[in-house]
């Protein structure tokens, strides 16, 4: 993703119609109270091979995860259904 000037946004935010300022101006006022950058997209700013490694340290997280809770879940999904009605 290319980087974005203050330049570019303010030519772009000439173009808007009068009509949509202010839902621009909501927008912008949001972004700039943000405490703090989402999860997603802070994500999203990571280079791809960042967020593959990110991808497979969460996918041997889970692995793991489920590996030592198997016995559990085999337990509680096994077993014989009941009609009740």
């Amino acid at each position: 993703m290319k980087t974005i000037t203050y330049a570019e946004v303010q030519q772009l935010i000439t173009k808007i119609p009068e009509s949509e300022l202010p839902l621009a101006y909501c927008l912008l006022a949001e972004l700039v109270a943000g405490e703090s950058q989402s999860p997603q997209a802070a994500f999203m700013r990571l280079s791809v091979d960042e967020r593959r490694q990110v991808l497979s340290q969460q996918a041997e997280q889970m692995k793991a995860h489920y590996e030592e809770t198997a016995d559990e879940r085999i337990e509680w999904q096994t077993g014989d259904f009941i009609d009740e009605y």
